[in-house]
């Protein structure tokens, strides 16, 4: 159930406030208990999804949360933010003839209730002796050192902000992705006896010979560097990337300034291009300070990547959408943004990818009025770090090369999540961290 989106617009509350315990047991009841369920192999971390509904169904909710966790520790986050309707709840039989399984408000619901109530920590094995170094503390770096830890390794965090969670505390907004819900399973990582050292820039703070000295090491770095469209008037005061947008108010607070230090620039009239997830999740924070939002998209609604959730919301808060619209100019008047010059797109075929090609229509150039404008239109990984490690082998588009295993080009050295990937998603960037963990623990024990 979500809050009514006339009282929600004008705050950072969560919006879903999910089912209740008769709706959930109900739900769960609704599972046939495959014999070969396709649910557990469309979940990137291997979650027993039938034995944690078997277990919700028979009102034992902590017993669900503990089975939960033993793939993943961070199932309040997860059961908010997955994509299940593309992974897990995709590929549920019952989705073929009625609705599939609500799996991920499933797994928010006994997550929640663990949480107040007390969450218990999982054992551990045997302390192994050995020391692994995690940088970044974001989903992929959060998952890779819950499941070391969890195999008896020491493991530290090295986290270059002065807060831990990453994507999840800078780029998912309050309203989807709660701060205290974040911070509560990143203190149930701690608990497991990994360390977590903010303000550490590796390479400046932490020396690369350092990191190296460790028995392992795991790259989780994400994809924090936005990219451009290189169109006229970028360079304008009121432009931002959605990545410094979204990290300035979610994490430093910018949209209460001056009452917090970080200031943003509140527009009247916002223009955000994009339309995936962080595009929605710009223009959402976008509407909530107040402004009047439109959102420009190339291709029509139907090729949004976004989650279609998350387009009804955006559309329930009053986001005007202006699809087959390509921004081709950022004007300005006074060296400040004015507006955004664009130009109507012809859409064409549906190509290999399921998406529609489209063509400029000569002819349809126009302008929108706009004080600030935010461009949402994908992130690769930062440089930074990488540029550290010359041996490092990576990909055309930036991400580190990595193998089956995770193993990067660099003996001892793993990654995972966003910075081997490319910018995807949470749940996907835990699986690839978990399966290098997994990896790194094998290699410790030969």
């Amino acid at each position: 159930m979500d809050r009514e989106a006339d009282i929600r617009v004008a705050d950072f509350e969560e919006v879903d406030l999910g089912l209740t315990r008769e709706e959930v047991v109900a739900e769960a009841k609704r599972c046939i208990q495959c014999k070969k369920p396709k649910c557990i192999s469309g979940c990137p971390v291997g979650i027993d999804i039938p034995a944690f509904i078997q277990a919700i169904a028979d009102e034992k909710f902590q017993d669900a949360v503990d089975i939960i966790k033993k793939d993943n520790m961070l199932p309040a986050v997860c059961g908010r933010v997955c994509p299940q309707e593309t992974q897990c709840q995709g590929v549920c039989v019952l989705g073929i003839k009625d609705t599939p399984i609500a799996i991920g408000q499933l797994e928010r619901y006994v997550a929640d209730i663990e949480r107040k109530k007390g969450a218990k920590c999982p054992k551990c094995a045997p302390a192994t002796g050995r020391k692994v170094a995690v940088v970044g503390s974001g989903p992929a770096g959060l998952a890779c050192a819950a499941e070391l830890a969890r195999r008896g390794h020491s493991v530290t965090i090295f986290e270059s902000l002065h807060e831990a969670g990453g994507v999840l505390m800078y780029g998912i907004p309050a309203f989807r992705m709660p701060k205290d819900i974040v911070q509560y399973e990143i203190d149930q990582v701690k608990k497991l006896g990994v360390e977590i050292k903010t303000n550490h820039i590796v390479g400046r703070s932490v020396s690369v010979d350092e990191l190296l000295s460790y028995s392992a090491a795991f790259l989780g770095t994400g994809a924090g560097l936005p990219y451009f469209m290189c169109i006229p008037g970028e360079n304008l005061p009121g432009v931002y990337s959605a990545n410094e947008f979204l990290t300035r108010v979610n994490l430093m607070g910018a949209n209460k300034f001056p009452e917090n230090d970080t200031p943003v620039k509140v527009g009247k009239k916002v223009v955000v291009i994009g339309g995936g997830n962080v595009a929605m999740d710009a223009a959402r924070v976008a509407r909530r300070m107040g402004a009047d939002v439109t959102l420009m998209y190339r291709r029509g609604e139907a090729d949004m990547p976004a989650r279609l959730d998350e387009v009804r919301h955006a559309k329930e808060e009053g986001v005007f959408f202006m699809t087959a619209t390509n921004p081709i100019a950022i004007l300005g008047e006074n060296n400040a943004v004015s507006g955004v010059e664009a130009i109507k797109m012809e859409l064409g075929t549906t190509g290999d990818d399921g998406r529609c090609s489209f063509y400029p229509i000569e002819g349809s150039k126009f302008v929108v009025e706009a004080d600030v404008v935010v461009e949402a239109i994908g992130q690769g990984p930062n440089p930074l770090l990488l540029r550290m490690l010359p041996e490092l082998t990576r990909n055309r588009n930036g991400s580190v090369a990595v193998n089956c295993l995770g193993e990067t080009s660099i003996p001892k050295v793993y990654a995972g999540g966003d910075v081997a990937t490319g910018a995807a998603t949470v749940i996907l960037a835990m699986g690839t961290a978990k399966e290098a963990a997994v990896a790194i623990d094998k290699m410790l024990r030969k």
